[in-house]
């Protein structure tokens, strides 16, 4: 849906953020990147687009024309459109009966190096929005939200991501590549669907797997994303391989006033599985 189609787009209204459009097929104008249409619905009807507008609001200068939320979400759907860097929103910039007024580059990157500046403050904002507009969404999703069943399962794990020249914090990886290590949290949606994002910690290519305080911090980000009722307790099953498979974190995971569930891979070694099969016998 993101390339070329042959559409009429009617713009009805705007909203906080987009214009609301319709979309009719056998039209006679081309328009590019159509498919965007779908991700500007699901920001704004999951209030993401208010919610990011209304947690920037201390970021917003006086005089400026363009909100920051909505700079925000154009970065995240030129990324979601096969973008790779802030300049990349220029290709919703050639369409504004879709994606509406869009910033100039130079007003993306200052925006960037503004929150940037306000360290942790402007993230907690960010993400608390993600988290309200989340929950929002799984109460719209009722029997097919991830916590249906009353349990929530976030997946961690980690993923080498490659380089092909010098970027911050690229390092060599432990397969002999070149590039960075982030560790990834996903909710687990079972055999209905995909993984739902809801963590993701930088880190260099040379950052370790069994790095216990990695994986709590990890954990940590994506509990906050989670509906205040899984964030302790047995109703939530932290998932990792055996890179998560560390005293400190399992520790930590089973803490008295947490209580949260997990399943943690390790490696069973000669000695581990002579221990195995004494205990079975006796």
């Amino acid at each position: 849906m993101a390339g070329w189609q042959r559409l009429t787009l009617q713009v009805r209204k705007r909203s906080a953020s987009y214009p609301r459009v319709r979309i009719e097929s056998g039209g006679h104008g081309v328009v590019s990147q159509a498919g965007g249409v779908l991700l500007v619905e699901t920001a704004r009807k999951s209030g993401l687009d208010t919610a990011i507008s209304a947690a920037l609001v201390p970021w917003r200068r006086p005089r400026t024309v363009h909100d920051p939320g909505k700079i925000l979400l154009d970065v995240a759907l030129a990324v979601a459109l096969g973008g790779d860097c802030l300049a990349d929103v220029g290709m919703l910039r050639a369409e504004p009966a879709v994606f509406g007024p869009v910033a100039s580059d130079p007003t993306v990157s200052r925006l960037v190096d503004h929150l940037a500046a306000a360290g942790p403050k402007a993230l907690d904002a960010i993400r608390t929005a993600r988290a309200d507009a989340r929950e929002y969404v799984w109460k719209l999703a009722r029997n097919e939200a991830p916590d249906r069943d009353g349990h929530v399962i976030v997946d961690l794990d980690g993923v080498l991501v490659l380089a092909h020249s010098e970027k911050q914090d690229a390092a060599a990886t432990w397969k002999k590549t070149y590039g960075h290590h982030p560790l990834m949290g996903f909710v687990d949606h079972g055999r209905g669907g995909t993984g739902e994002p809801v963590a993701a910690l930088l880190r260099p290519g040379n950052a370790g797997s069994n790095t216990a305080a990695d994986h709590i911090t990890a954990t940590r980000l994506a509990l906050a994303q989670l509906p205040q009722r899984h964030r302790r307790g047995r109703s939530t099953l932290i998932r990792t391989d055996s890179a998560g498979g560390t005293h400190e974190f399992v520790a930590w995971l089973a803490q008295r006033g947490r209580w949260l569930s997990y399943s943690v891979g390790m490696t069973i070694t000669e000695q581990i599985h002579q221990a195995v099969l004494k205990m079975l016998s006796s």
